[in-house]
């Protein structure tokens, strides 16, 4: 199949475009939130919790927090990105162009994919500026920032594409991926819960991307990095599925 190239820039650029009209919105907000989780946690708890797995709490918990930015941001982005055409009923514009569903499921979550890595640059700079940070395997860490990116992006068209009306996007970011990345081990070792939390834990599907990532920065987690890994992909391949599907059948669009 060809690729409409022409197409796919074309949305991709507005994509990029609209991140670059608020562009002091998007980079503040996490910058500011992550100053304030270390300034709070990293040296306030931290003052109490010396060390955990040899390795500093403040610096601990930077994978936890760059994971926490790269799953809210990717998801906003993209969930925004096609709720807004939809909205305004430029969607009607899209769907009539020469352009393969794929192109423009393509177009979306890769705008919304490099948006969220761009802030998620910016998270890593911000947290050597409180903490020291170390990369023990940078290709593994670099792999992982991409797949969940694109991964959740992916999620989050997917949320756009289902909601009805703003309230319906914010459900998903705000009641269930913000709660799991938080008792996800993000901010603590699952060796510090009691036993029942801990096999509570194991049913969350975020602490196997948290530790993930925390592997490639530290060589520590308390799984195999290959659950992290494999975990992901399927998600991401349920994720493809499923829009298709839905894009074809014009859900919530066509109608």
């Amino acid at each position: 199949m060809r690729i409409n190239y022409l197409a796919f820039k074309a949305i991709y650029l507005h994509e990029m475009d609209r991140f670059r009209r608020t562009l002091m919105q998007s980079m503040l907000s996490p910058v500011l939130s992550t100053s304030l989780y270390f300034i709070v946690f990293g040296s306030v708890i931290g003052s109490y919790v010396e060390n955990i797995d040899g390795i500093s709490y403040g610096s601990y918990i930077v994978p936890g927090l760059l994971m926490l930015t790269l799953l809210t941001q990717s998801i906003s982005n993209t969930s925004f990105g096609i709720f807004f055409p939809k909205f305004n009923g430029t969607i009607y514009e899209i769907l009539a162009a020469p352009i393969s569903t794929l192109e423009v499921v393509l177009a979306f979550v890769g705008a919304g994919a490099t948006k969220t890595l761009i802030v998620g640059v910016i998270i890593f700079f911000t947290s050597t500026f409180f903490v020291e940070v170390s990369v023990k395997y940078p290709f593994l860490m670099i792999f992982l920032l991409v797949l969940v990116s694109f991964t959740f992006a992916l999620f989050g068209f997917l949320i756009g594409l289902m909601s009805s009306n703003f309230e319906q996007m914010s459900i998903i970011p705000t009641l269930v991926i913000t709660p799991m990345v938080f008792l996800g081990g993000s901010l603590y070792s699952l060796d510090m819960l009691p036993p029942f939390w801990q096999t509570i834990t194991y049913f969350n599907p975020v602490v196997y991307l948290i530790n993930g990532l925390r592997f490639a920065f530290y060589g520590v987690s308390d799984f195999n990095i290959w659950i992290s890994i494999v975990s992901m992909v399927a998600f991401l391949f349920i994720c493809i599925t499923v829009v298709s599907v839905l894009l074809k059948k014009g859900y919530n669009i066509k109608s």
